[in-house]
């Protein structure tokens, strides 16, 4: 006996967001198992599979690939095999059409036909959005991973090697081309990027009217501290990083004005008990996500940087999911680690009020006062700003969490 059922998206998976099919891991008539991937699917923040929720055989796939969907979408139907004879049966039935569904699937996805398809299933997302990008066969590639398995650095280290032929050639032959025609390439945006660009264009022109305010602060004692702390917490597996000190320092800053750390409704301003602290992650060319880590306010430094690698290694490795990007309260980015010395960022996660920029520590000379005489030094010194939503706060809130921000910065208590 047969059961048919629908397959959809769990309920709390995309939290009332609408998310794009990116591909279907299997076709019509094949065998799947309870737990295995089926299909893919691409947000603004993650890309995450969907798997089978019982034993049976794909008797419909619904939407398609590019089809925007929710947690109400019907994507396809399973039958449950309760019986070997019967699912037999129509495996047999469904024969004549699916070596044809199979190879246009595969073309579609950008998979060589002749790809070792046992292969295929021992990888992750970001291997499959990487051989789908660049139109890759796994079976060609040597996998340094668990028992051959491909992995992310593989591919990238392949297809480096692959432009580096490319590049060679094309050298060889640019002399005897004209320069005259204006070359391009579309490359068409991911729905990552389609999301963003809709999101921060709500953001700044729709709904939040904002205005940054920025500070400098001197980096001096949190440079040295770092100095006394980073061995020991290498030695136990933990990489202590400015953003680290960042997010102590914001927790602290915000229990000295809560409003911070809040959201905006039409009625009434939010304002949260615990920290949940979203770190802006640039992703290269595949776009922007936020990783959350929770009640900062709880944590001393060494529980923070830690929660803070596991949660940024997550997020380059693409393995973060809806929830660690879930519940946060108040965001940072971290601008100046690629070099920025000041930005003022657009407030990623409505309906938050702020989000904290970080621009890049560099040496600067500055006036000090030293024993009643004005003198010139040199000071490691950084930007901090702090864009608002200028309809839940005002200047004073402002001006007076960054005052305490750079305080506890600056005033870092150094081990002696």
């Amino acid at each position: 006996m047969n059961e048919s059922m629908t397959i959809t998206l769990p309920k709390g998976t995309l939290e009332g967001t609408a998310a794009v099919v990116s591909s279907w891991l299997v076709g019509k008539g094949d065998h799947v198992s309870k737990g295995d991937p089926i299909l893919e699917l691409e947000t603004d923040k993650v890309s995450m599979e969907v798997c089978a929720e019982s034993d049976g055989i794909i008797v419909d796939i619904i939407a398609t690939s590019g089809a925007d969907v929710d947690e109400s979408t019907v994507l396809g139907r399973l039958n449950c095999a309760e019986q070997a004879e019967s699912s037999q049966k129509i495996a047999s039935e469904a024969s004549s059409d699916v070596s044809a569904k199979h190879e246009a699937r595969v073309e579609a996805s950008g998979i060589n036909a002749t790809e070792d398809t046992s292969k295929r299933h021992l990888v992750g997302p970001a291997v499959r959005k990487l051989q789908r990008k660049y139109g890759l066969n796994l079976a060609a590639i040597n996998g340094t991973g668990k028992g051959g398995r491909v992995t992310r650095d593989d591919i990238l280290a392949f297809v480096e090697s692959q432009n580096d032929h490319t590049q060679t050639q094309s050298d060889v032959c640019a002399s005897s081309e004209t320069l005259n025609e204006l070359k391009s390439e579309f490359v068409p945006h991911s729905p990552m990027r389609k999301k963003i660009a809709s999101h921060m264009v709500e953001s700044l022109l729709h709904t939040s009217p904002h205005v940054t305010s920025v500070f400098e602060m001197d980096m001096g004692r949190v440079i040295e501290h770092r100095n006394q702390c980073k061995m020991g917490f290498e030695e136990a597996g933990v990489k202590l990083t400015f953003t680290a000190y960042f997010l102590a320092a914001s927790a602290k800053a915000i229990q000295k004005v809560p409003m911070v750390n809040a959201r905006f409704h039409e009625d009434s301003l939010e304002i949260f008990k615990d920290i949940n602290i979203g770190i802006g992650t640039a992703l290269g060319d595949d776009g922007l996500v936020v990783p959350v880590v929770k009640q900062v306010q709880e944590k001393n430094l060494y529980d923070i940087a830690s929660a803070l690698q596991h949660q940024t290694d997550k997020a380059r490795q693409g393995k973060l999911t809806s929830a660690d990007m879930r519940d946060g309260t108040f965001t940072i980015s971290n601008h100046g680690v690629s070099g920025s010395l000041f930005a003022a960022p657009i407030i990623i996660n409505q309906p938050q009020v702020a989000i904290l920029g970080i621009g890049k520590l560099e040496k600067r000379a500055v006036v000090e006062e030293i024993n009643g005489e004005e003198t010139i030094v040199i000071r490691p010194k950084c930007y901090v700003s702090l864009s608002i939503d200028h309809r839940a706060l005002d200047a004073y809130q402002t001006n007076l969490f960054l005052s305490h921000f750079v305080e506890v910065i600056e005033n870092w208590q150094i081990h002696k």
